[in-house]
């Protein structure tokens, strides 16, 4: 069943969008990350335009999270406080990120650098995660205990705070800092940013892995909500009949999702992960490198 973007542009089948965003919701379940690192490439391969892409992807990302977090919040398994402390940092990285979203429209050079954006920070994000599980996993069959947490850097830096459902006492910057760079990643590639904020939250706060899932997912509806509201307003990029046909999947994906998420083991949702987020940058790696079916393309002129 073909169904007209309007904002787009393009004709897509409803079905296929809709398994999309049931897809993605599976993920953000499973792995307490938005899914937008999938969702948006994804988007790219059926025709629809980057920018229109990345600014209606959050929307997606914002109602598969939701559905997501009311899970882990049964299960009370979302902090509050770090999550509060997470989305600081991102609201105040998100508005940055839309000013480089403009800056770089205005050139015309948006599509090429947000999927370049996504080449690069899936590669070093993928191959750091998969090395790690594989250790991690190496680890369990030779019955080696997991070694402690040590007290790096992050744990002498000032303005401590408790958070008890993690079970640390720990700086606000690092996480206010990681809040920054995922809220900047939200405006540019359209993704929760959760790929970037699960392993930090993991490796650089120390959280324990139930605990991060769905304190991630708290911090994403609000960013990604509010990235969207940016673009909406700004950029005129945010195409609702697409939206609305992922949110339909994504809610219901979310739900699927969680309940896997719970009966797999912690190295074992990071590997699936890592191979996740590998495989799509390769995807998008050889896009760019290959000729593509159609040599030029016409496009509105933008008047300023």
């Amino acid at each position: 069943m073909q169904i007209y973007l309007p904002i787009a542009e393009v004709s897509v089948n409803a079905f296929l969008v809709l398994g999309l965003g049931g897809l993605v919701g599976i993920l953000s379940g499973m792995f307490g990350v938005g899914g937008g690192f999938l969702l948006t490439p994804l988007l790219f391969f059926i025709g629809i335009p980057p920018a229109v892409a990345v600014a209606t992807g959050a929307t997606q990302i914002v109602a598969s999270s939701f559905s997501g977090v009311l899970a882990h919040f049964r299960r009370r398994t979302v902090d509050l406080r770090m999550g509060t402390v997470l989305l600081i940092g991102g609201l105040f990285g998100a508005a940055l990120g839309i000013l480089l979203f403009n800056y770089l429209r205005s050139l015309g050079q948006v599509d090429l650098l947000v999927r370049l954006f996504y080449v690069v920070f899936l590669g070093i994000i993928g191959a750091l995660m998969f090395a790690e599980s594989l250790r991690a996993i190496r680890n369990v069959k030779s019955g080696k205990p997991p070694a402690r947490k040590k007290h790096n850097r992050v744990h002498g830096l000032p303005f401590k705070m408790r958070f008890r459902v993690s079970g640390l006492y720990i700086s606000v910057i690092p996480p206010v800092m990681v809040g920054i760079l995922v809220g900047i990643l939200a405006a540019i590639m359209g993704v929760g940013g959760g790929f970037i904020m699960v392993p930090a939250m993991i490796y650089l706060l120390g959280m324990p892995t139930k605990v991060v899932i769905g304190t991630s997912l708290f911090q994403i509806i609000f960013v990604t909500a509010f990235t969207t509201m940016l673009h909406a307003t700004t950029n005129y990029t945010v195409d609702v009949v697409l939206a609305v046909l992922l949110l339909l999947g994504g809610v219901l994906g979310a739900q699927v999702g969680t309940r896997i998420g719970v009966k797999m083991k912690a190295e074992q949702l990071r590997i699936l992960l890592a191979l996740l987020v590998l495989g799509v940058c390769a995807k998008l790696g050889l896009d760019l490198l290959l000729e593509p079916a159609e040599l030029y393309s016409i496009g509105p002129v933008e008047v300023s």
